[in-house]
């Protein structure tokens, strides 16, 4: 499956886990060349503190368009070391 947005790959991989229709890709197949530092933290009651990234691609800014869990609760451990997306970026096969 891939991500992209604004005409980028953003991450590519077959290997995803999809909980709540939301795709979580691993983390390596995240394109570094895309992301960009956001300060923006959410929580979950089952999932736990979720750390936010934006996306800067072809001279357009998606500010806080990737979230990850970097200490899942016990619950969630299959989505520890992965990232998922806001709408907006397209998953496709």
């Amino acid at each position: 499956m891939k991500a992209i947005w604004n005409g980028g790959v953003i991450a590519e991989s077959d290997d995803i886990v999809t909980i709540e229709g939301n795709h979580y890709f691993p983390r390596e197949a995240l394109n570094e060349a895309y992301v960009t530092f956001s300060n923006h933290r959410s929580s979950c009651v089952w999932k736990g503190q979720a750390q936010w990234l934006s996306l800067f691609a072809n001279g357009e800014m998606k500010p806080d368009a990737v979230w990850f869990y970097p200490e899942p609760t016990e619950a969630a451990q299959e989505i520890k070391g992965r990232v998922a997306f806001m709408p907006g970026v397209e998953i496709s096969d």
